[in-house]
């Protein structure tokens, strides 16, 4: 088609940033990407953007991107993530499908150097409403395996005061919790679906993300032992885009001896009071739609209500070179 396409690159950010806007206002979606964000993304560990991305130019305008992202286990089977997207003023060319089409051949030989010999597989996200984008994974060979609502808050609305449970103490991030926080994120996410553990060196990258809002994030203790953690983000791209503030609930949870005593709404009420009256205008989190520790009735009962819903959809692949 006449199409310049290469892995994308730090000097693409600004135009791939254009390109993810173009790609939430098609959809009436206002999670916007600013070009910093997506700088960042190239520090993140478990991506190899040499082998493992494309951008898809016409001229000077990105018009489509691939990228994948691997895990850090194969638990049997080494699911690989692809994210991707095509301009709206560039759908129904084709370039969909070859984009699916080069996340299938590239994945192989990146799993091969990581898990060679065991199994492999790629899942697809996208807007569960997205008719096109349905048939042309099902054309492809993948079937649905699981939902995720994107769910939002409003913040001009009165926020409850948080209902701390006995003998827990609510405190401020800071630094010196980088490991706590960790480990509660480690334990709280191990049952899950779809996570695996997150590594040092991928929490390091987290915290330094210039999204990161420490002064809106917080842990929860028993005593001394670090029992909750809420990790908060603001992202520059939503700002610009919409002279409004959002308040990210990047992750929120507990450990075992935490759970259905009240800490993570203590937590989020915390969150969002504190957000409040620092000028925020809504708070937003994801959450699987199946969680099954009753995430999405927890988050209604604090006011979220569902926005919008994320796909995933999976195919097996032949791990062979």
């Amino acid at each position: 088609m006449g199409f310049d396409r290469r892995p994308l690159t730090p000097g693409d950010a600004g135009a791939w940033a254009d390109l993810v806007n173009a790609i939430q206002d098609g959809y009436g979606i206002d999670d916007f990407a600013s070009e910093q964000d997506l700088k960042e993304e190239f520090g993140y560990p478990n991506q190899d953007f040499p082998q493992g991305s494309i951008a898809v130019y016409d001229g000077r305008t990105m018009v489509g991107f691939g990228l994948l992202a691997f895990r850090s286990v194969a638990d049997p089977v080494h699911h690989v993530s692809y994210d991707g997207g095509v301009h709206p003023s560039y759908r129904r060319r084709g370039l969909g499908g070859e984009l699916l089409d080069w996340a299938e051949k590239a994945a192989v030989p990146l799993h091969n150097r990581r898990f060679p010999g065991r199994p492999l597989s790629v899942s697809s996200w996208f807007l569960a409403c997205d008719a096109a984008a349905v048939a042309l994974h099902e054309q492809h060979g993948y079937q649905p395996v699981r939902y995720f609502h994107a769910m939002v808050r409003d913040l001009t609305a009165p926020v409850p005061e948080a209902a701390i449970p006995p003998g827990v103490a609510i405190t401020a991030y800071a630094p010196g919790m980088a490991e706590h926080a960790l480990l509660v994120r480690n334990e709280a996410f191990r049952d899950h679906w779809g996570s695996t553990e997150t590594s040092a060196q991928s929490w390091a990258h987290f915290l330094e993300a210039s999204a990161f809002r420490p002064d809106l994030s917080f842990m929860a203790y028993q005593q001394t032992a670090p029992i909750g953690m809420l990790s908060s983000r603001e992202y520059e791209g939503y700002y610009k885009k919409t002279g409004r503030r959002d308040l990210h609930i990047a992750l929120v949870g507990t450990r075992a001896a935490g759970r259905n005593r009240g800490i993570a709404s203590a937590l989020l009420v915390t969150a969002m009071s504190a957000a409040r009256a620092s000028g925020y205008d809504r708070a937003s989190l994801t959450v699987d739609a199946d969680s099954l520790t009753g995430a999405v009735r927890l988050y209604e009962r604090v006011g979220f209500a569902v926005d919008h819903t994320r796909a995933a959809y999976r195919k097996q692949l032949t791990a062979s070179s």
